[in-house]
């Protein structure tokens, strides 16, 4: 049996998203934008309920079209809010639309929205070597730093914690335990 992350339960659902996604580095913009999505809606619940929830996300939400998403009008919002299938907070799906329409604000000031982020680690992962739960940070000086900056630009829903979550699932940084077969 491979030694998985710590926080990696017995759910198969878990378990590919660990193996197949979950620290390996993504440069695509509509990806980061659909991790930065469920990041936001995360905020206060548990991880395994977003992905629960992932393929009601993507119908909901146009496959994590930014662009679609950044032009829904009230029907559209309406129609989200009263979706049983994600999560039905209106701040956050109100969050969706705003962050929507600055992400493509930071991708005509910096060709893409991937330039902007990975800039704050020069390009390429962050290598942790962390042993134990302990060890690993809800937050760092650098996701304080993106997630103020993000704030200031207007986004939603970024904190701190948030934001070192969207760097470990995008693989801005590697926190897989040491143990862990995808270390």
């Amino acid at each position: 049996m491979q030694k998985r992350c710590f926080w990696v339960n017995n759910d198969p659902l878990y378990i590919e998203y660990h193996d197949k996604e979950w620290g390996k580095p993504v440069y695509d913009d509509a990806t980061l934008f659909e991790f930065l999505l469920l990041e936001t809606f995360q905020a206060g619940l548990s991880w395994i309920t977003i992905l629960k929830k992932r393929e009601n996300f993507r119908k909901a939400f146009d496959h994590f079209d930014y662009q679609k998403i950044a032009n829904y009008k009230q029907d559209k919002f309406d129609e989200l809010i009263v979706n049983s299938g994600i999560i039905r907070n209106k701040l956050k799906v109100k969050s969706a639309i705003t962050n929507a329409q600055l992400f493509m604000e930071i991708q005509k000031e910096f060709g893409s929205f991937s330039k902007f982020i990975w800039n704050y680690v020069d390009g390429k992962p962050i290598k942790n070597s962390f042993k134990t739960r302990e060890e690993v940070p809800a937050t760092t000086e650098l996701s304080d730093t993106i997630s103020k900056e993000l704030k200031k630009r207007g986004f939603k829903f970024v904190g701190s914690t948030i934001i070192y979550a969207f760097m470990q699932a995008t693989g801005m940084v590697n926190d897989h335990s040491t143990d862990c077969f995808c270390y």
